[in-house]
């Protein structure tokens, strides 16, 4: 590959394959050029492959010398990424690659997220595969599609030709911690359908941007403020205005870092509105410190649009602004681990019709079940309608697992202290991978990835060349 920016940067037979992917399109939902280079690595290396009808990718490999009477082991992966970037930026996730850049420690990719969720794990995977001199036991890469977008790859695989009786999870975000247990959790809709008429005024448009955003189950505590209920609040306050509409949000499990509204309103009224606007957003910046890129504009225009009427343009926002968000339940048993929660991560008002997309989480299926119903209940209490997808089951914590007590070994053996083995408030697809392959062990693990599902996402390089060699000692001692 020419101008490789991670040619000289160590591993290099991992960040070789992190690079090639970057260079490919492969946000959620269009990853087929992904599976195309996955089944292409399988292909030149004459290891035993299959793909299906989504583009899940399974590869096998032989186990090395000595390890033939080992368990079989899994590593596994998403192909797919989050796509988010700078306002104004014009990146085209469908076809531009990635523009990557090392910064210190850092591995960064400018204005845009960097997909190391879970890009890495993939890369990680083929650098195993692609070894021969690397111990391990017999090998299953499982690469499954859209992850990101509740599971949905994951959850129709086959898994009847898998043998695994150790699944390693390379899908976590920090250094020093095996996770042993997720939320289950699935995407919501609720729509609205309102009737428009044509008319004049001043077309205003309302911007909230610099939001911090971040992944919506990972950073759900960090007091981040969520950009389409902020909208809800600034447009509370605008009496008077019609709603046109509204875009806020691009992903349902990435908390929303920016938010815009256009509404019109008489002319003699703006200067009014336009300064009821301007102190909300002054009273905002100071009830948000943890977000202090936040900024407000206000722009206009004379013309005409087609409108909600007032009292509808109220309905609406008020539904915003009755939308739940953010925690609903912490984990009595594990102090300062979210339990319940859900993510107002996309709001689309276009033409009359509304939408809200949420992503629930619980690690308690009947408070999972309860947001669900408040929500179904909330969409028929405005006359809308309500969808429900991308379900996805918790994973359990498993008491008594081998292959824990053999990573714990493996990391105090490399680190010198033991690792933090916990349950994560997020998305993984061991659950679903544990139902299809009865008797799985399973722990996830990863390297330092910071602010994933943002324009800020970076992965430590020192991180990963510690979590690289304690990979391979792990498949060695398995």
């Amino acid at each position: 590959m020419e101008n490789r920016v991670l040619a000289n940067v160590e591993p290099k037979n991992v960040l070789r394959f992190f690079e090639e992917l970057c260079r490919i399109p492969h946000g959620s939902g269009n990853t087929a050029a992904a599976t195309a280079w996955a089944l292409k690595f399988a292909e030149d290396r004459n290891l035993r492959h299959r793909r299906d009808e989504l583009g899940n990718v399974v590869i096998w490999k032989e186990a090395s010398p000595g390890y033939e009477d080992h368990p079989v082991v899994m590593l596994q992966g998403h192909l797919d990424m989050v796509c988010v970037q700078e306002n104004g930026l014009g990146h085209d996730f469908a076809r531009d690659p990635l523009d990557l850049y090392v910064d210190g420690d850092w591995v960064k990719a400018r204005g845009t997220s960097l997909g190391g969720d879970d890009g890495i794990a993939v890369a990680m995977a083929m650098a195993v595969l692609d070894d021969d001199a690397i111990p391990h036991p017999p090998l299953e890469a499982v690469f499954t599609v859209d992850e990101e977008v509740g599971m949905p790859g994951a959850i129709a695989l086959d898994g009847s030709d898998l043998k695994s009786r150790y699944l390693l999870n390379i899908d976590s975000e920090a250094e020093g911690v095996l996770t042993v247990g997720c939320a289950g959790g699935a995407r919501c809709d609720i729509k609205v359908s309102l009737p428009v008429e044509a008319a004049r005024g001043r077309v205003c448009t309302i911007c909230l941007e610099g939001l911090s955003g971040g992944h919506s189950g990972t950073a759900i505590h960090m007091g981040f403020a969520n950009a389409n209920k902020l909208l809800g609040q600034c447009l509370s306050e605008l009496e008077g205005a019609r709603l046109v509409s509204a875009h806020g949000g691009e992903q349902d499990n990435a908390i929303p870092n920016s938010a815009r509204a256009v509404i019109l309103v008489p002319a003699g009224e703006e200067a009014a509105l336009k300064a009821r606007a301007e102190a909300w957003a002054e009273k905002a910046r100071g009830e948000w410190a943890r977000d202090p890129g936040f900024a407000f504009t206000w722009t206009a225009e004379d013309g005409g649009a087609n409108a909600l009427s007032l009292q509808d343009s109220g309905k609406v926002i008020k539904l915003v602004q009755d939308a739940p968000n953010g925690i609903l339940a912490m984990n009595p048993d594990l102090p300062g681990q979210v339990q319940t929660s859900l993510n107002l991560g996309c709001l689309r008002l276009e033409e009359g019709a509304v939408r809200l997309t949420f992503c629930i989480r619980s690690s308690v299926a009947a408070e999972k079940a309860q947001m669900a119903d408040n929500l179904r209940a909330l969409a028929a209490a405005n006359g809308g309608s309500y969808d429900q997808h991308g379900d996805y089951p918790p994973w359990e914590y498993r008491r008594e697992s081998a292959l824990r007590d053999v990573m714990v070994r493996v990391f105090r053996d490399q680190y010198g202290k033991d690792p933090v083995v916990e349950t994560v408030h997020a998305g993984l697809e061991c659950g679903i991978l544990m139902e299809k392959v009865p008797g799985l062990d399973a722990v996830s693990l990863g390297p330092d990835l910071v602010e994933i599902h943002s324009t800020r996402e970076r992965m430590s390089i020192a991180s990963l060349q510690r979590t690289w060699a304690y990979l391979l000692a792990v498949l060695k001692a398995l």
